[in-house]
């Protein structure tokens, strides 16, 4: 049985705008802070969206302050198939590399930390089950 996990409504907000000044410290390092104020601001009013719209329940369902064992279950089956997205994306950009004749790196480390993740996690669960 899953436990609903809530958050507080600010968490999500909060994490974009520390995700924004990672990437503006990022890009700043690199040289590009053009680049760094740009994604900065994207994620600063993604989060204000965050904030301003709680009062929609999917807005509350992605922040988390709105869970109950029907956002879980969104939540667990939205996370599961944008796994998918990647795994498949990730062997067909080996497979392009490959096919160019260059090696699939990072493609291919990518695919493998997946696959062995993939594996470990269920051993795991299996266990605690």
């Amino acid at each position: 049985m899953l436990r609903v996990r809530r958050q507080p409504w600010w968490f999500l907000p909060a994490f974009c705008v520390l995700l924004g000044l990672g990437c503006l410290a990022a890009f700043w390092i690199g040289d590009d802070p053009t680049s760094g104020v740009i994604s900065f601001l994207i994620l600063a009013l993604t989060g204000l969206g965050f904030a301003a719209f709680g009062r929609f329940d999917v807005v509350r369902g992605l922040r988390g302050d709105g869970r109950d064992e029907y956002w879980q279950r969104i939540d667990l089956t939205a996370t599961a198939l944008a796994g998918l997205v990647a795994i498949f994306l990730i062997i067909g950009m080996c497979f392009w590399e490959w096919a160019h004749g260059r090696d699939g790196t990072p493609y291919s480390q990518l695919g493998a930390i997946t696959g062995v993740s993939y594996v470990v996690f269920v051993a795991v669960l299996r266990w605690r089950s």
